[in-house]
C-alpha cells in the first residue's frame, strides 16, 4: 500500500506537468509561428519478485514474472514543427515559410537565434528586424530611403523600388536535422543545441527548404479542440491517481484499526 501511495503521487505530478504544457499551448494559440509542445512519459523502475524464464526444476521455466512498478515520470517536452495556418496581412515585409526552414536573427550578445515568426519590420536605418528589434540575417539587406515597394518571390528573390531606382538581393533560410532538439528561448526564438545539429543554409524552395509567401503570417499550429480533449484526459488521469491515493489510505486505515 505504501508503494501505491508513491506511485499514484508520481502519476499526479506527471499529469500536473501535462496540464502546464497544455495550458501553455492554449495560451499561445494566436502566437505567430508558435509550435505546440507535447509531453512524453516513461514508467519508473520495476521491483521484480519472480523473474520470467526462471528455472523451476525439472526443466520447467516460469512463463511470466512477478513485477510491481513505481509510477511514471515526464521525460520530454517535444516541439511539433508542423506548419500552422496562414493568415493574409497584405504587409510587404510579412513572410510565412511554407515548409521547412527558419529565419536567422542576431541577438544583442552577437549570438544567433532562429524563428518562424515572419512579422518583420523596417528599422530607422533600413535594416530588417523582428518585432523585438533583432536584426534578421539570411542575406537581408537594408532597404534604401524612399523605397515605395518591396517584392519578395517564393524562392527568396527580393526587389525594392523607389525614387533611387531598383535594388535586388536574395535571402536564404536555415534548417536543422532535428528541429525538435532546438531550445525554446521565448519571444518566438529558438537556439541551436547539440541535439538539433548544426544549421544548414539554403535557398528557399530548393533542396527541401520551404518557400516564402509574402504578405502572409504563419499562425500557431495549436488546435484548440485537440488541446481541450488533452485537457480532459489529463484532468481525468489526475483524478484517478488521486482516487488511488485515497484508496491506499483507506486500506492502511483499515489495517491500523484491526483488533485481536
Amino acid at each position: 500500500m505504501i508503494r501505491a501511495l508513491y506511485s499514484s503521487a508520481s502519476g499526479m505530478q506527471s499529469q500536473q506537468l501535462s496540464l502546464d504544457v497544455i495550458a501553455n499551448n492554449l495560451a499561445n494559440v494566436n502566437t505567430t509561428g508558435y509550435k505546440k509542445t507535447k509531453i512524453e512519459f516513461q514508467d519508473l523502475i520495476y521491483q521484480t519478485t519472480r523473474a520470467a524464464g526462471a528455472e523451476q526444476g525439472g526443466g520447467n521455466l516460469l512463463p511470466t514474472g512477478l513485477q510491481s512498478g513505481h509510477g511514471s515520470r515526464p521525460v520530454a517536452t517535444a516541439k511539433i514543427f508542423t506548419t500552422g495556418e496562414f493568415t493574409h496581412t497584405s504587409e510587404q515585409l510579412d513572410m510565412a515559410i511554407q515548409g521547412d526552414g527558419f529565419f536567422e536573427v542576431q541577438l544583442p550578445d552577437g549570438s544567433r537565434a532562429y524563428t518562424r515568426d515572419g512579422a518583420l519590420k523596417r528599422a530607422a536605418d533600413g535594416r530588417i528586424t523582428t518585432s523585438d528589434g533583432l536584426v534578421v540575417q539570411n542575406g537581408f539587406q537594408p532597404i534604401p530611403v524612399g523605397t515605395t515597394s518591396v517584392s519578395i518571390s517564393p524562392n527568396g528573390d527580393v526587389e525594392t523600388r523607389g525614387a533611387n531606382g531598383a535594388q535586388t538581393f536574395k535571402v536564404t533560410l536555415v534548417r536543422f536535422a532535428n528541429p525538435a532538439g532546438l531550445e525554446a528561448m521565448g519571444r518566438n526564438l529558438y537556439r541551436e543545441t547539440g541535439a538539433s545539429g548544426t544549421p544548414e543554409i539554403g535557398n528557399a524552395g530548393e533542396n527541401g527548404f520551404g518557400s516564402l509567401a509574402q504578405g502572409y503570417l504563419e499562425m500557431s499550429n495549436v488546435k484548440v479542440v485537440e488541446e481541450m480533449v488533452n485537457l480532459i484526459v489529463a484532468q481525468r488521469a489526475y483524478e484517478v491517481n488521486a482516487k488511488s491515493v485515497q484508496a491506499a489510505d483507506e486500506m492502511m486505515q483499515l489495517s491500523n484499526n484491526l483488533r485481536r
